[in-house]
């Protein structure tokens, strides 16, 4: 009986050597990578653009540069962040310059900022361009009034000394023209004060819902209110007259009334009754129900809340 042979087949190279073989390839291949990304090098890199402070009156063009080209002389490791993650370039648009129908920045005059935003030395760096030139569109813009939108509720026995003021009472607002054109004036955000007691002082946002399209120089105003103690006074004060018809002697019931008023405590005593005027007004024909009504036209400037006792007035024709 015939034995059949089997012939085994040696691996050319042994297993122990090919492992030590490919260990020191990738090691000599790490060494060698390490030591050309630790030398320097120089080499152009594109920076994707950021514009910040855009003048309120104008829009950048879509077609503005998105990217800038800078040589960069840095240290392989480095330069490859920069080719794989390019860091973004701020651009301050409120230190360019306006030609014509474009705003010049000028990148020489602003390298020193430029280049701290990448992290490199001032001479490690070489812009491909002079300049940026950023086309523009002109937005309409005007001057609106600010109204308050500021609701007060006052502590028992005080009031306003006079009305809430606003400083500034109008801003500077840009958009399209369509809006700019019937825009008359934009109030605050609305606000409520409860339990006043004494003068206030604040901020308030404008109210900019429904405005998105604007653009505001101004996006809050202050406010200020006087505030004091107040008391009621009270002035007898004598009914006159006014265009009575000619020919007619007409006497009235009663000939004064009592004017109430709130005044601030410590401009009570400036009141002066003269101060007052209280007419009852003709226009020159007699009513058929023998009454009119009386009005105050002249109080002090100190005074609100101004009310007569009786305000229907009688009177009678003597023949």
């Amino acid at each position: 009986m015939i034995k059949s042979k089997h012939i085994i087949k040696r691996p050319w190279i042994k297993k122990g050597p090919l492992k030590t073989f490919l260990f020191f390839l990738g090691f000599s291949a790490v060494i060698w990578i390490f030591v050309q990304f630790s030398k320097e090098y120089t080499i152009p890199v594109e920076l994707p653009l950021v514009y910040v402070n855009v003048p309120k009156d104008k829009i950048l063009s879509s077609n503005r540069p998105s990217t800038l080209d800078v040589r960069i002389t840095d240290f392989g490791f480095n330069l490859a962040r920069f080719r794989l993650l390019p860091p973004e370039l701020t651009i301050d648009m409120s230190e360019s310059r306006q030609e014509g129908e474009e705003l010049i920045y000028d990148l020489e005059q602003k390298k020193q900022a430029l280049v701290t935003q990448l992290n490199l030395a001032y001479d490690d760096a070489a812009f491909l361009q002079n300049n940026l030139q950023v086309g523009f569109e002109q937005k309409a813009v005007k001057v609106v009034d600010v109204v308050s939108d500021i609701q007060l509720e006052f502590a028992v026995g005080y009031s306003a000394l006079d009305e809430i003021k606003l400083q500034p009472d109008t801003i500077t607002v840009s958009g399209p023209a369509s809006i700019i054109d019937t825009l008359q004036e934009v109030s605050t955000v609305p606000l409520k004060i409860n339990n006043i007691s004494k003068d206030l002082q604040g901020t308030v946002q404008i109210q900019k819902s429904g405005l998105d399209k604007l653009t505001f120089f101004t996006e809050e105003v202050n406010y200020s209110l006087r505030t004091d103690k107040f008391t009621e006074g009270k002035a007898n004060i004598p009914i006159e007259l006014q265009n009575v018809p000619e020919d007619h002697n007409v006497v009235i019931f009663p000939k004064e009334v009592v004017v109430f008023y709130q005044v601030s405590l410590s401009d009570f005593d400036k009141i002066k009754t003269s101060a007052f005027k209280v007419v009852v007004d003709f226009r020159n024909q007699l009513p058929k129900d023998g009454f009119l009504l009386a009005q105050v036209v002249q109080k002090p400037a100190l005074v609100n809340n101004v009310r007569l006792s009786e305000q229907k007035i009688q009177f009678v024709v003597k023949r």
